[in-house]
């Protein structure tokens, strides 16, 4: 898999309308402005939604739920959208601040709310997930409308595409790239909490505290991706649950293999994006939402051996 990535990204730095020169100053500019921040903004965002697919799956116990369907990424808009309104000219670590808080209060409204569920209804969580994200985006919308922000809006709910990343704009990347890091340090937690809070309490594990480091790490990765390129769907679902048919449910073995898978796909998405028109782009988030979509539904006729 590591092979591929490096293909990938090879064919990455080669692919886009300036033709590259050895030796050629403007090509060297390309590459360092361009080309080598969008691949590294495509690697970083598979890898780190990947492995907050995850976390959030452990969280709330059902293989059918990631970030994208959860309203962490629609609060993470509002947050975007609040500071907008309020202090237009806030840097932008100030916005990065109330993105992540916005999608960790998303996050945790979630976890409040599937907890009202029938256990044995598994199909039911995903599904509130996407009635609290249809929610939160329809007053996100609704509130830019009135503003005249639709435009600004569209940008972080719709897009999802990588040709607006550039050197100086694509670096919070690694700010959810550290997030899905410690999400591995924590991995042994997080599978205990994946046997349920009964066991997790027995065996000596609190709960609450992984819960809430959890969130944090959806909440962080969300943010940042939402800040950086817009919402990219279904990267969280599909791979964790591809994976763990393959490796089982050994999360300190497997999420390096989450992450790598994750990068493959998103990066392997934009290069396809690239290449369809080319020399015109369709946004990465596009081809995901087709693939994912397929992916899913392949996922719901077969079922899943491995739902908690």
């Amino acid at each position: 898999m590591a092979v591929v990535l490096i293909a990938l990204a090879g064919a990455s730095l080669g692919v886009g309308a300036a033709r590259l020169q050895a030796g050629d100053p403007m090509s060297a500019l390309v590459l360092s402005v361009s080309r080598i921040p969008r691949m590294l903004a495509a690697v970083l965002t598979g890898a780190a939604l990947a492995v907050a697919g995850v976390v959030m799956q452990q969280i709330v116990r059902n293989r059918f739920v990631e970030p994208a369907t959860a309203g962490s990424p629609e609060a993470a808009a509002a947050g975007l959208l609040a500071v907008t309104l309020i202090a237009p000219h806030a840097p932008l670590w100030v916005k990065m601040v109330v993105a992540a808080a916005s999608a960790l209060a998303g996050a945790a409204l979630f976890v409040v709310l599937i907890r009202r569920l029938p256990p044995h209804e598994i199909f039911l969580v995903p599904l509130a997930g996407l009635v609290l994200s249809g929610v939160v985006g329809a007053g996100v919308t609704f509130i830019a409308w009135q503003a005249d922000l639709m435009q600004y809006v569209s940008i972080w709910m719709l897009s999802g595409e990588f040709s607006g990343v550039i050197a100086g704009r694509y670096e919070l990347l690694w700010i959810g790239g550290a997030a899905a890091a410690l999400a591995w340090v924590a991995a042994d937690r997080f599978a205990i909490l994946g046997l349920g809070p009964d066991a997790a309490t027995a065996l000596g594990l609190s709960p609450r505290a992984v819960i809430r480091f959890g969130l944090l790490v959806v909440a962080l990765v969300t943010a940042m991706v939402v800040v950086s390129v817009g919402m990219i769907p279904f990267v969280g679902l599909i791979v964790p649950n591809l994976v763990s048919r393959m490796m089982g449910d050994n999360l300190r073995a497997s999420l390096p293999v989450v992450a790598l898978s994750g990068a493959i796909l998103v990066l392997a998405s934009d290069l396809v994006g690239r290449l369809i028109i080319y020399p015109y782009e369709v946004p990465a988030g596009i081809i995901l939402g087709v693939f994912g979509a397929a992916a899913f539904l392949g996922l719901l006729w077969r079922g899943d051996r491995h739902v908690h």
